[in-house]
C-alpha cells in the first residue's frame, strides 16, 4: 500500500515549487496599492532600489527596478511614509516573498491626488472644462463679488489691489469658510446666493495658498458644479501660482493668485487716463486730417480756376515761344557741331598720310633690329665663354699640375719620368717635382 501511494504522488523540485508560488502570487493577486513605511533602503550600483515595507505589525521585502524608479520625482529614505502601486511576486532563488514596486509617491497627498485625478477625468469627460462653455469676462465691471474668508489674507490682497487700481469699483463680500468640513457647502451656497441677488458683475472665488488638504474644498465636485452652473462669470483664484484645483479648470478664468484676480477684473485708472489721452489724440488727428483734406480740395478748385485765367493762357504762349526758340538754337548748334566733327575727321586722315610718320616708323623699326642684334651677339659671347670655362675645367682635371695639387709628386731621372722602382739604381740622382717646387735626392 505504501508503494502504491508513492507512485501516485507528484514529486516537485524546490525550483518548481517556487515557480508555482510565484505564478500564483502574480496571477491571482495582481496589482495593488499599498501604504507603508520604508526601512533598510539600499540603492544598488545597477540603479535598482531594494528596501523593506513595514507597519506596526508586519513587514515585507520590496524592490523597485531602475526603469520604474527613474520616473519617480522623489528619492525615498528610511522612515518615509509612502503610497505605492505594486504587484506581488517571489524571488525564486531564495524563496523570498516580495513586492515589485511600479509607482511611488509620498503618502497623505497621494490618496488625495488619486481622488483629484479621478474627479478631473470625470468632469473633463462631461465637458465642464471645455473652452466653448466658458463665459467672457465683462469689459466694464462696476461691482465685484468675492467668495472667500472675511478674515483671510486673500480678501486683503484683493481689496488692496482694487483700491489701488480703480477705487470706483464696489466690492460685495460673501464670507465663507475656505477650509474644513463645512467649507464646501458654504462656498456652494455663496455662489448660489450671488446668482440669485444679481448684484455684482463678476465673482472671484478663492483663498490664499496652502497644502493640498487645505485647498481640498476647491477640489470637491459640488463646488465644481456650482461654478459651472453660475450665470455670473467666475474667476478662480486659489492659492499661489503653483497651486491648481478643480475650480481653476471649471471657472471662466483662472488667476494664479488673489491679487492677480483683482487685476483681471479691474482696469487701472492710470490705464483709463492713458486711454482717454489716446482717444483725445486720435480725435485731434481726425479733425486735423479733415481740415487738411478740405484745404487740399480748396487748392485743387483754385488751381482749376487759375488754369482758365487769360494771364495763364498768355504765359503758356510765351513758354511755347521760348521752347521753340531753344529748340531752334539747339538744332543750329547741333548742325555746326556735325560740320566741325567732319572737318576734324578729314584733318586726321590727312595727317595719317604724311611721309614723316612712315619715316619715323622705319627708323624705330631699324633701332629695334639693332637692339635685337646687339642682344643676340651678347648672348652668343656668353654661351661661348661658358663653353670655354667648361673645357678649361675638363682640361685642368686631367693636368699633371692638378694631380700634384692633390698631394701627389712626380720623380725624374735624367729628365725621364720614373714609373718603376727597377728603373733606378743606387747612386742615381732623382728630381721629385711637387706642386710648390722640386726636391733633389740620391738613391742609396
Amino acid at each position: 500500500m505504501y508503494a502504491n501511494q508513492s507512485q501516485s504522488r507528484e514529486i516537485l523540485t524546490v525550483s518548481a515549487l517556487n515557480r508555482m508560488a510565484k505564478n500564483t502570487l502574480e496571477n491571482e493577486i495582481g496589482q495593488i496599492w499599498l501604504t507603508a513605511e520604508i526601512s533598510n533602503f539600499v540603492a544598488a550600483a545597477s540603479g535598482h532600489w531594494y528596501f523593506t515595507l513595514k507597519d506596526n505589525n508586519a513587514q515585507v521585502k520590496a524592490a523597485m527596478f531602475r526603469g520604474a524608479n527613474s520616473r519617480v520625482g522623489i528619492r525615498p529614505k528610511n522612515g518615509d511614509k509612502i503610497l505605492l502601486r505594486a504587484k506581488i511576486s517571489l524571488y525564486e532563488p531564495r524563496g523570498d516573498y516580495q513586492i515589485i514596486v511600479e509607482h511611488m509617491e509620498a503618502d497623505g497627498e497621494g490618496l488625495l491626488k488619486q481622488q483629484f485625478d479621478a474627479l478631473k477625468n470625470k468632469l473633463a469627460g462631461e465637458g465642464l472644462f471645455a473652452t466653448q462653455t466658458k463665459q467672457a469676462l465683462p469689459t466694464n465691471i462696476k461691482k465685484v463679488g468675492v467668495v472667500t474668508s472675511s478674515t483671510g489674507a486673500a480678501l486683503h490682497d484683493i481689496l488692496t489691489v482694487l483700491e489701488t487700481r480703480n477705487p470706483s469699483i464696489e466690492v460685495v463680500i460673501y464670507p465663507t469658510q475656505v477650509q474644513g468640513t463645512t467649507a464646501t457647502d458654504q462656498i456652494v451656497s455663496s455662489i448660489y446666493l450671488a446668482n440669485q441677488r444679481r448684484e455684482v458683475d463678476i465673482l472671484i472665488v478663492g483663498r490664499g495658498g496652502g497644502s493640498l488638504e487645505d485647498l481640498w474644498c476647491f477640489n470637491e465636485e459640488k463646488v465644481a458644479r456650482a461654478i459651472f452652473g453660475s450665470q455670473l462669470p467666475i474667476v478662480s483664484a486659489v492659492g499661489h501660482e503653483v497651486d491648481v484645483t478643480i475650480a481653476d479648470f471649471v471657472a471662466d478664468a483662472r488667476a494664479a493668485t488673489p491679487s492677480q484676480a483683482a487685476e483681471l477684473v479691474s482696469k487701472d485708472m492710470l490705464e483709463v487716463l492713458n486711454q482717454i489721452v489716446h482717444m483725445e489724440g486720435r480725435l485731434h488727428d481726425a479733425i486735423t486730417q479733415k481740415i487738411q483734406r478740405a484745404q487740399h480740395l480748396l487748392e485743387i478748385k483754385s488751381g482749376k480756376l487759375q488754369q482758365n485765367h487769360p494771364k495763364h493762357k498768355l504765359e503758356q504762349q510765351a513758354q511755347s515761344v521760348d521752347r521753340l526758340s531753344i529748340q531752334l538754337n539747339n538744332a543750329m548748334q547741333h548742325l555746326l557741331n556735325r560740320h566741325k566733327q567732319a572737318a576734324n575727321q578729314l584733318h586726321n586722315r590727312l595727317a595719317q598720310q604724311t611721309p614723316t610718320n612712315l619715316i619715323n616708323f622705319k627708323a624705330q623699326h631699324l633701332e629695334n633690329l639693332a637692339q635685337r642684334l646687339h642682344q643676340a651677339n651678347k648672348q652668343q659671347i656668353q654661351r661661348k665663354e661658358q663653353h670655354l670655362g667648361q673645357l678649361s675645367g675638363m682640361l685642368n682635371s686631367v693636368s699633371p699640375l692638378a694631380t700634384l695639387s692633390r698631394g701627389y709628386s712626380i720623380s725624374f731621372k735624367d729628365e725621364e719620368v720614373v714609373t718603376r722602382a727597377q728603373d733606378v739604381t743606387t747612386g742615381d740622382v732623382l728630381t721629385t717635382k711637387l706642386h710648390d717646387g722640386e726636391i733633389k735626392s740620391t738613391v742609396i
